[in-house]
């Protein structure tokens, strides 16, 4: 009986130690994913912003934004059947004076569009009816929001 005593107190002290080594080992591999997952989508432009947040920096705005979110969604007004709608945006400052077009071909490249009468911002080759909410490039049409 005093064998069989000391066997199982040799037992529950080795599963005693054998479970404290794999604690700690659990909690080294813990620690290893925490630091992985505050990373990814961290990847950041020269802004700042985070591109997989869908993030792009704004010049009229001064920061980092969704232009999703912030800004007036416009439509090509020519479609190939089949393919993916990729919109332009519009984003206005403040007091509106000026507005932000982000265009879908250049991410890194907007275009600063300022006031020259009423609704009309124009710069360039580059002209926006906010009351038709209509973008024209070279005098044609090229962009167009809904209307309500």
């Amino acid at each position: 009986m005093g064998k069989l005593a000391y066997l199982v107190m040799g037992l529950v002290t080795f599963t005693a130690c054998s479970n404290g080594s794999k604690s700690s080992v659990s909690e080294k591999t813990t620690d290893q994913p925490k630091a992985e997952i505050s990373s990814i989508g961290g990847e950041k432009d020269d802004h700042g912003c985070i591109a997989a947040a869908g993030q792009t920096w704004s010049e009229i705005k001064q920061g980092c934004i969704q232009v999703f979110n912030v800004g007036f969604r416009l439509n090509p007004t020519k479609q190939r059947e089949g393919e993916a709608v990729i919109s332009a945006f519009v984003v206005p400052n403040d007091d509106n004076s000026k507005l932000e077009l982000f265009l879908p071909n250049d991410s890194k490249k907007t275009i600063i569009l300022n006031k020259v009468e009423n609704d009309i911002y124009q710069k360039d080759s580059y002209k926006y009816d906010a009351i038709k909410s209509e973008l024209y490039i070279d005098n044609s049409i090229a962009y167009k929001g809904n209307v309500e």
